[in-house]
C-alpha cells in the first residue's frame, strides 16, 4: 500500500509502464469534464472508473481484495477515510468473484487513512481496504480507481 499525492506520481513510474500510463490519464485529465463511468485508458490493462458519491458509515461496510488489478484510487474532490489491513489469513465474508474481481472481508480494518482532494492510494493484491467512509458525516466524493493490470 502506498499514500502520496498526485504532484509525487513521477515518483511511481518505476512500478512499470501500466503505471505510468494511469499516472498520466490521472495528471492530464480534467476530471471536471468526466462523467461518471468506465473507460479503457489500455484496453482491459489499464481501466479508469469516474464516480461519484457521498462517504458513509464504517458500520456494516467490508473489507475488499482484488486478484488481477491493482487499485490505484485517486481522490479530485472531498475527503474521506479508507480503512485497511494486509491481507493474511483472513476469511472471506463474500468468496472470490472472478468476473468483477473482488472479495470481502468482515473483519474491521487494522487503521484509517484520510485521503483529501489530490492524494491518492495504491492498494496492492495483498492490500485490504474499505473506502467512501465518512469523517464525521456524509459528504461528497469524486474519485477516480484506476484498475492496473497485474498479469
Amino acid at each position: 500500500m502506498v499514500i502520496d499525492t498526485l504532484q509525487n506520481a513521477i515518483l511511481y513510474y518505476n512500478l512499470g509502464p501500466r503505471f505510468v500510463k494511469a499516472f498520466q490519464y490521472l495528471t492530464e485529465t480534467d476530471f471536471s469534464q468526466v462523467p461518471k463511468g468506465r473507460y479503457e485508458i489500455d484496453g482491459s490493462d489499464v481501466i479508469a472508473i469516474v464516480n461519484e458519491y457521498d462517504t458513509v458509515p464504517a458500520t456494516g461496510e467490508k473489507m475488499e481484495a482484488h486478484k488481477k488489478y491493482i487499485d490505484v484510487q485517486y481522490i479530485v474532490s472531498g475527503q474521506e477515510l479508507i480503512g485497511h489491513d494486509w491481507l493474511r489469513l483472513q476469511s472471506p465474508a463474500k468468496e472470490y468473484d472472478e468476473a468483477n474481481d473482488y472479495w470481502l472481508f468482515g473483519e474491521q480494518p487494522a487503521f484509517f487513512s484520510k485521503l483529501e482532494t489530490g492524494m491518492f492510494a495504491i492498494f496492492y493484491p495483498t492490500d485490504l481496504h474499505m473506502p467512501n467512509i465518512m469523517i464525521k458525516q456524509p459528504s461528497p466524493v469524486k474519485k477516480v480507481v484506476m484498475k492496473v493490470s497485474t498479469q
